[in-house]
């Protein structure tokens, strides 16, 4: 959800609490659309992040290092002029738009006391950052809106600054329920949460579909059709709302899918999508803020870097695929062989009855009970050389029936491989993990003159699981990593486990000498399973064998190897089960640690 003017309320209660008095101590614009303000106070200093982009407009502290342009930009250096080691003194909102005014105290060109306004517009693709100076006069705006953008509200340098076209809706906090019900009563029939939006000042659709689903336990209820009670149930939410937008009992909450993407935010706890979402606490809205937007970020940066990689994958696999298909047709082609050998054998015995010039004669196949057969020839060569000619086609034939299977088993084992890259790219959520990815491939020849510019990156280690028995599970996160846990991080007595012919991770339980019980290999498979191609699949077969059995064979690509002494369970992915084994490991080296 984007950013309403019910939590940047929020936002406006922080930054009162915490950075009214304070001095800027710095100013950074490390993207075109972003600023950072370092605010000095006593105690410490926090960075107030402003961010004017169409996809992510918002104002929170933050704690992720951004880096800085070598050059400042033209906009941060006037921030720079007009604001530097300005005094915050005060912070307004306008009702519950998603306007927010800091006014900055400091002096001017002269030496003369002055306040400098930023006002801060998180609107969609319509946001923006203005600076404006004491008579009301805009300084600059981080983006400027000229005529030919806008010819209701012009933002330029020297125009008067005026407020966005303001929408006729109510302030909850300055509005009791009664007043609010009396408008809904005049507004169109609606859906109960598409009605309130449209009454309701600074209300985002995730927080009226929570109203709508605590009054009528069906999203689909038009407001007309509200029954006495369920106003009663309206009222009472309302005021309890307006409790949590005043301070009472907030609880910022980030709902996130299963896959950890973020997906909903809010000031209190969102129940509207049951366990279809994931929530997690956060102690402010700052900190509720810096992580959904930089996780997202991530995820959007990691799905932008990792496309140029699956599209590399797919490529190869196509053209391995096409190179398949034509090899598979000279095969085809090879299959009459015997049949050109047998040509030889009977012209052969039959040299006799030919004549040079003839294009054809008809023998009997002593190879099939004498049946008469008719044999092409070549005019323009001798009858032994016509026998020659057929013996020379069918040796061709056999050397190429030789080659071509060994090229398609080949082919295919490559094709393996890459669908086991392509699903260890799909199921990247790191840039290490990528790094990886991208050094295998190109150690295998499918990056040509790669260079590793993020040495820096470390590489994760497998990731860990602890079994309900106490058992740590090992699951490698690609095919190199998989090499190193299977082949050397696994002992001999280890549990290994992969599922049957579908791409995955090696996933290794760690005996210790001990004897591993059924429910532990159970949760392996589980992980296994979990952690491959058929995650979305029902009854997917997992191979697992003791470690000394598995080996990887001379010249075999990264991830590939072969076991024997395996038994094979069915297993159904569970997200769940394998997510509180990942929690159980996580916990258990926290306390170790602690």
């Amino acid at each position: 959800m984007a950013l309403d003017g019910a939590f940047l309320h929020t936002i406006k209660t922080e930054l009162e609490q915490i950075a009214l008095g304070s001095r800027i101590d710095k100013i950074s614009q490390p993207s075109r659309e972003e600023v950072v303000l370092t605010l000095r106070f006593k105690g410490g200093n926090k960075k107030l992040l402003i961010s004017a982009g169409a996809n992510s407009p918002r104002i929170h502290f933050t704690q992720i290092p951004l880096e800085n342009p070598k050059t400042p930009p033209m906009f941060c250096m006037l921030m720079r002029k007009y604001l530097g080691s300005g005094k915050l003194v005060f912070i307004k909102q306008m009702g519950l738009d998603r306007i927010l005014h800091l006014g900055f105290e400091t002096v001017d060109e002269l030496g003369d006391p002055t306040v400098v306004t930023i006002a801060v517009e998180i609107m969609g693709r319509h946001s923006n950052m203005i600076l404006v100076n004491q008579q009301g006069k805009i300084i600059d705006s981080i983006k400027r809106i000229d005529e030919e953008m806008s010819s209701v509200r012009m933002v330029l340098p020297g125009l008067a600054y005026t407020l966005p076209p303001m929408q006729d809706k109510l302030n909850l906090l300055e509005t009791d329920s009664d007043t609010i019900q009396e408008a809904l009563d005049k507004a169109p029939n609606a859906e109960l949460s598409k009605a309130l939006l449209s009454v309701l000042q600074g209300m985002s659709p995730v927080v009226c579909r929570e109203i709508a689903q605590y009054v009528t336990r069906d999203a689909t209820v038009y407001k007309d059709d509200l029954t006495e009670d369920q106003k009663v149930r309206l009222s009472f939410y309302l005021d309890t709302l307006r409790k949590k937008l005043s301070g009472e009992e907030r609880a910022f909450t980030m709902l996130t899918e299963k896959n950890g993407k973020p997906r909903e935010f809010s000031f209190f706890n969102i129940t509207q999508y049951g366990t279809a979402l994931i929530a997690r606490p956060f102690d402010s809205a700052s900190e509720l803020l810096d992580s959904f937007y930089s996780e997202r970020d991530r995820i959007e940066r990691m799905k932008q870097r990792s496309h140029g990689l699956l599209k590399l994958l797919v490529n190869a696999t196509d053209r391995i695929s096409r190179k398949l298909a034509s090899q598979r047709e000279e095969l085809k082609e090879c299959a009459g062989r015997e049949t050109l050998k047998m040509y030889g054998d009977l012209l052969n015995a039959n040299l006799y009855q030919l004549k040079k010039g003839m294009d054809k004669v008809t023998l009997q196949n002593y190879y099939d009970e004498m049946k008469p057969v008719s044999i092409p020839l070549d005019p323009a060569l001798t009858p032994a050389k016509n026998a020659q000619k057929y013996y020379t086609e069918y040796r061709k034939a056999a050397t190429a029936e030789k080659m071509l299977t060994s090229l398609i088993v080949q082919g295919e084992q490559e094709l393996v491989y890459l669908d086991s890259v392509f699903d260890a790219v799909s199921r990247t959520t790191g840039e290490s993990e990528l790094l990886e990815i991208r050094e295998e491939l190109a150690e295998q020849g499918y990056l040509k003159n790669y260079k590793n510019r993020n040495k820096q990156l470390k590489p994760q280690p497998p990731i860990e699981y602890r079994s309900s028995d106490g058992f740590v599970i090992l699951c490698g996160r690609n095919n190199k990593q998989n090499d190193k846990l299977t082949l050397k991080t696994a002992r001999g007595d280890d549990l290994w486990c992969h599922t049957h012919n579908i791409p995955g991770s090696h996933v290794i339980v760690v005996g210790e000498g001990k004897e591993i019980p059924d429910r532990t290999i159970e949760e392996a498979c589980i992980v296994a399973a979990y952690n491959s191609k058929a995650r979305e699949s029902a009854q997917v077969p997992v191979d697992y064998t003791k470690a000394r059995y598995v080996k990887k064979p001379g010249g075999a690509k990264p991830g590939m190897v072969i076991f024997t002494d395996n038994r094979t369970a069915y297993i159904t992915p569970d997200e769940e089960m394998v997510n509180a084994l990942r929690q159980a490991a996580i916990d258990r080296n926290r306390s170790s640690v602690g």
